[in-house]
C-alpha cells in the first residue's frame, strides 16, 4: 500500500495544474482550414466520417487563424504563397504548432527540381513540429502526425527555468520565430535580420 492510498475518498483524482492544462489543450486542438494543393484532399478525408478526427479531440477546423493553434500545411508552397503562409502563422494563437504534410511541403517534391517557383520545404518559412511524408500521405499518416503533436503538448512545461528552452541564447525580447528566414521569389533566402530591420 502506497502512502497516498487511503488518504482520499473514492473518485478523487490528484494532478498538477500543468498536467491538467496540457490535457485540456491536447484534447482540444483546433487545426486551421488551410490547404494549398492535392494533399488537402487527404486532410479533408481525415475530418470526414471514415477517419473521424473528432474522436481525437482535433476535429474543429477553424476558418480564422486567430482561433486556431495547429497549422497543417498540405500542399506545394510557392514563393508567392510563402509570405501568406508566414502571415497566417503569425496571426495564430500561442502556443502554436505546425505539421508539414506531403512531399512538396516537406522538401519541395518533384516540382522543386524542374521549377523555379517552389520553396524547398515549408520549414524555410515557418518552424515545423511534425513532418508527415508521402505523395500524398494517407489519412492514417496525418492522424499519426496529429497524435505526435498531442504527445508534444502533453510533455510541454508551462514554467521553464530561465535561460533554458527554445529561446536560449537570444537577445531580450527576441523570439526564435523572429529569426526564421523568408524565401524570396527570386529563389534565394533573405537574411532574417535584414527583413526585421
Amino acid at each position: 500500500m502506497t502512502w497516498i492510498e487511503g488518504r482520499f475518498e473514492e473518485n478523487v483524482i490528484t494532478t498538477t495544474l500543468e498536467q491538467a492544462m496540457n490535457w485540456a489543450q491536447q484534447s482540444s486542438v483546433w487545426p486551421m482550414t488551410f490547404g494549398l494543393a492535392c494533399c488537402a484532399i487527404e486532410m479533408m478525408a481525415v475530418g470526414a466520417s471514415r477517419y473521424d478526427l473528432d474522436r481525437f479531440g482535433a476535429g474543429a477546423f477553424r476558418a480564422s487563424p486567430r482561433q486556431a493553434d495547429l497549422m497543417i500545411v498540405a500542399g506545394t508552397v510557392t514563393h508567392k504563397m510563402a509570405s501568406r503562409v508566414r502571415r497566417l502563422y503569425e496571426q495564430m494563437a500561442d502556443p502554436k504548432y505546425v505539421i508539414a504534410m506531403g512531399a512538396c511541403t516537406v522538401g519541395g517534391g518533384p516540382y522543386f527540381k524542374h521549377g523555379y517557383h517552389v520553396v524547398k520545404g515549408v520549414d524555410l518559412v515557418v518552424p515545423v513540429d511534425v513532418y508527415v511524408p508521402g505523395c500524398p500521405p494517407r489519412p492514417e499518416a496525418l492522424l499519426e502526425g496529429i497524435m505526435r503533436i498531442q504527445d508534444k503538448i502533453r510533455s510541454r512545461k508551462l514554467l521553464a527555468k530561465r535561460g533554458t528552452g527554445s529561446n536560449f541564447g537570444l537577445k531580450q525580447g527576441e523570439k526564435q520565430d523572429d529569426l526564421q528566414p523568408i524565401p524570396h521569389h527570386a529563389g534565394h533566402v533573405q537574411d532574417p535580420e535584414v527583413v526585421l530591420a
